[in-house]
């Protein structure tokens, strides 16, 4: 089992945002970053909105930095840690657009993208963009075999229902081989997208007995991974409580898990970051994750 991190500051989250994170900006996110790289966690993680209605925002948040250009910046202050977006909401975006863009975000981080996908659930944002929005899944599941198809070669092709296209350059395309694919959702439909799709699940707003419960009803095939988060953890203040948390999603069948802290400043929080990597050995969880090609 692998621990990454859910980056503070990205996401201004109602019921999860601190303090500290108000004013802070990319300096206090490449202190964070360099820190977990150095520590050897995992990856860090950013999620998508493009723009979130007011009275939306009340209650989902509205301040979401853009993953690519945040990832392209921490991509040059680090050498091992991972990029994973959680979630790259795949109704916004045409397959080669991905492909593309964050082909280029493989390439200038050496092989460190993950790239995390969701189908999206906020309605009004789709309208917004001028995106269908009810036949989403469906789409996602087109764009996603698309964007597949093309990660890894600079002449793509790809036939499919909603997406089709042939003798095309998209160039530079990912360095890696497969860009490990980690599929978003709380359903049993998003479980079987990620195992038919993808490279790992990575559920949300499920109990560690709802998501064990939910992988016992599939193969999972190997290598597959389970990635699960872990709500605010308190290392320094409760290593106990921290410990039985990240045992009992080890136990739920987690693979890696996305790791969230709280803190009272900047430097609380990367002692939390040392604190919790102690912790999390004692529960099996390695820091010494494979380095990108």
């Amino acid at each position: 089992m692998f621990v990454g991190l859910g980056l503070p500051v990205v996401t201004a989250y109602p019921p999860t945002t601190q303090v500290w994170e108000a004013g802070s900006g990319i300096a206090e996110l490449a202190t964070v970053t360099k820190a977990a790289d150095q520590l050897g966690y995992h990856h860090v993680t950013c999620s998508e909105h493009v723009a979130v209605p007011v009275d939306v925002a009340a209650e989902r948040g509205g301040v979401y930095w853009d993953p690519l250009a945040t990832f392209g910046y921490l991509a040059a202050v680090t050498d091992r840690i991972r990029f994973a977006t959680s979630v790259l909401v795949l109704g916004y975006h045409h397959p080669l657009e991905v492909a593309k863009r964050y082909g280029t975000l493989d390439q200038v981080s050496g092989g460190r993208l993950v790239l995390g996908v969701g189908v999206g659930s906020l309605r009004e944002e789709f309208e917004l963009l001028d995106m269908p929005f009810d036949d989403r899944g469906a789409r996602a599941d087109d764009a996603l075999a698309a964007i597949r198809s093309a990660f890894s070669t600079g002449t793509p092709t790809h036939d499919g229902p909603f997406y089709a296209y042939d003798d095309v350059m998209v160039e530079p395309h990912a360095v890696q081989d497969s860009v490990p694919v980690w599929v978003g959702g709380r359903t049993r439909r998003a479980l079987r997208r990620a195992v038919d799709l993808g490279d790992g699940f990575s559920p949300f707003a499920l109990t560690p007995e709802q998501v064990s419960q939910m992988l016992s009803s599939v193969d999972l095939p190997d290598g597959f991974d389970v990635v699960l988060t872990s709500g605010l953890l308190d290392p320094l203040g409760d290593p106990e409580d921290t410990r039985r948390r990240l045992e009992s999603l080890r136990d739920a069948g987690a693979t890696i898990i996305t790791a969230s802290l709280t803190a009272s400043s900047l430097a609380h929080y990367t002692d939390q970051l040392a604190e919790l990597r102690a912790v999390a050995e004692s529960t099996g969880a390695c820091f010494d994750a494979p380095t990108a090609p």
